[in-house]
């Protein structure tokens, strides 16, 4: 075998590896998910969204006073700087940690591809966890399966929470329904034009920006918790979309913490601080 043909047989072999490390790797984050939800009684499901198969986990009563619907992260989008993943489940998964530290009816929606087996999902393409991620599809597939719940579940109130990409995905969700009665964020991507900038990476055309319907979402309450320490998403870039949302919308500051500190064991004191633009409600 000549050096080329034998250079490029070596790299299937790592890719091939890689992969298959990478998919024991997310059976492995399923059930890490699945223990991280059972103590908060969150049930694994899956819904429909688009063309998607989403993950969701749900503790909610029907008729529940309010619903707070939790979006995940971006997960592990990319690999290094230049290689994006196979696979977006996150490791982490900050998003269903402060699902499951509410305490209150919850309802956690991964974003698409995550933690759903990428043979039932052949939509699945890594565009959709890199540059697409706020892409009108993923806004659309995101929105099908948030009404499958209230539709189903019928809350009075209906709160959004998004980690980090998931706080992009409900002010992005907010700005296209009627019956969202507030939005908070922790670590929010609010202006992903202005993040990659930051860190002087590409842009993302084909996906939607949270700032910029920020004017149709004026009128929500409206919470963004930013860590000091974020690198990132700096707390000035948090700002500038608190400021441009106006009155209804408030920037809490937290010390100490980093984009991937442990926001859930803050959630509830987090929770605890009244929204603008209403009356303190629980």
């Amino acid at each position: 075998m000549r050096l080329p043909s034998l250079l490029r047989f070596r790299h299937l072999v790592l890719t091939l590896t890689s992969i298959a490390l990478l998919t024991g790797c997310a059976t492995d984050l399923v059930q890490r998910a699945d223990a991280l939800a059972a103590p908060a009684g969150l049930q694994r499901e899956q819904v429909q969204g688009g063309p998607f198969l989403l993950t969701a986990y749900v503790h909610a009563r029907p008729n529940a006073p309010l619903l707070r619907v939790y979006l995940e992260g971006d997960g592990r989008a990319w690999i290094t700087r230049n290689q994006v993943s196979p696979d977006p489940t996150p490791h982490t998964a900050m998003g269903l940690r402060l699902a499951a530290s509410d305490g209150g009816d919850v309802v956690y929606l991964a974003r698409p591809c995550q933690f759903t087996p990428m043979a039932r999902n052949p939509a699945c393409q890594p565009a959709y966890w890199s540059g697409l991620r706020y892409s009108p599809e993923v806004v659309s597939a995101m929105d099908e399966a948030l009404s499958h719940y209230v539709t189903r579940l019928q809350p009075a109130r209906l709160e959004l929470v998004g980690y980090s990409g998931g706080g992009a995905l409900a002010v992005l969700l907010a700005a296209r329904r009627k019956d969202v009665s507030a939005i908070r964020t922790v670590a929010g991507n609010l202006d992903h034009v202005a993040v990659n900038r930051w860190h002087a990476v590409s842009q993302m055309p084909g996906s939607l920006n949270a700032i910029d319907v920020a004017s149709r979402v004026a009128g929500i309450p409206q919470r963004h918790v930013s860590g000091a320490d974020d690198t990132v998403v700096p707390t000035a870039i948090t700002r500038s979309y608190v400021d441009r949302v106006g009155r209804c919308a408030a920037l809490t500051i937290v010390p100490d913490m980093a984009h991937e500190s442990d926001w859930d064991r803050a959630w509830p004191s987090l929770l605890a601080l009244p929204l603008p633009c209403t009356a303190q409600r629980p």
